[in-house]
C-alpha cells in the first residue's frame, strides 16, 4: 500500500489494486506543484470526497471527467452532480460501505460543514460532511476529512480498529495538532499517523512538532508533497 500526500487534505492512496484520490484539490493549492499533476492522478480508479468546500472538492469534477472515474460522496451531492454535471457518482451515507473490489470504503461521521460555491460564489448546501474508513491490504485507514474531536470517534476506533490515521490538524477550521493528538490517544490505536490540512495557509499551523511530541509511541509521518509512504501488510495490527 502506498500513500502519497498531495498537499493540504489531498491524497493518492494505492491500495487493494485500486488508486484512490482523496479530496483532490490540485490547481490553486499552494502546496502542490502543478507540474506533478499527471503523476498525481495517473491510473486513478475512484475519487473519495469528504465534503464540498473548494479546498477539498477543487479538481474533483475535472479529474472525474478526464479519467472517466466515479466520485464517491454523500448522497445529496452525488445526486446533484449526477444530474447537473457530466460525471459518474456513487452516492451513499454514513454507515454505508462500498466494495470496490480489493478495498472497502465506509463513510463515517465528521463534525464540520459542507457547501459548494454556486451562482457567483453563493454557498449552496452540499449534503453532510464525512470521513472514511478505507480497508485493504491488511490495513484500515481512517481519513478524518475536516472535523473536530467527536465522541463518535470512540466507537469508530473500537469497531473499525484503524491502524493508519490521516487526521486534519491545522487548527482554525478543524482540530489543531494538540486536539488531533488528544483524539489519537483517547480513541484510536494507530501505528502510523499522518497529519494534514496544515501549512497550506498562514492561518493554519505550520509544524507538526506538537503532534509528534505528544505521540511518542506512534509513527507520526510528516512527508513532503509527492513523497511515497509504503506500508506492507506485515506492519498491520
Amino acid at each position: 500500500m502506498n500513500i502519497i500526500w498531495l498537499g493540504h487534505s489531498s491524497f493518492r492512496i494505492e491500495i487493494g489494486g485500486r488508486v484512490l484520490l482523496l479530496d483532490p484539490w490540485l490547481s490553486g493549492n499552494p502546496a502542490f506543484p502543478e507540474d506533478q499533476r499527471a503523476r498525481a492522478i495517473a491510473g486513478a480508479t475512484h475519487i473519495l470526497l469528504s465534503h464540498g468546500h473548494g479546498d477539498h472538492a477543487g479538481n474533483t469534477l475535472e479529474i472525474a471527467r478526464e479519467l472517466d472515474i466515479p466520485i464517491l460522496c454523500i448522497h445529496e451531492l452525488s445526486n446533484y452532480w449526477g444530474q447537473t454535471e457530466r460525471v459518474k457518482t456513487i452516492g451513499f451515507g454514513k454507515g454505508g460501505t462500498i466494495d470496490l473490489g480489493g478495498v472497502k470504503v465506509t463513510m463515517v461521521n465528521a463534525c464540520h460543514s459542507s457547501s459548494i460555491d454556486f451562482d457567483g460564489g453563493r454557498p449552496t448546501y452540499a449534503g453532510s460532511e464525512a470521513g472514511y474508513m478505507i480497508a485493504g491490504d491488511s490495513h484500515t485507514i481512517y481519513f478524518s476529512g475536516d472535523t473536530d474531536i467527536m465522541a463518535d470517534m470512540e466507537w469508530m476506533g473500537d469497531l473499525h480498529k484503524p491502524d493508519v490515521g490521516i487526521l486534519c490538524a491545522g487548527g482554525h477550521y478543524t482540530m489543531d495538532m494538540a486536539r488531533a493528538a488528544y483524539a489519537a490517544k483517547r480513541y484510536f490505536n494507530f501505528t502510523t499517523l499522518i497529519p494534514c490540512h496544515y501549512k497550506t495557509f498562514p492561518i493554519l499551523e505550520q509544524s507538526a512538532d506538537a503532534l509528534v511530541a505528544a505521540l511518542p509511541n506512534v509513527n507520526v509521518l510528516t512527508p513532503e508533497v509527492m513523497d511515497v509512504i509504503t506500508l506492507s501488510p506485515s506492519t498491520a495490527l
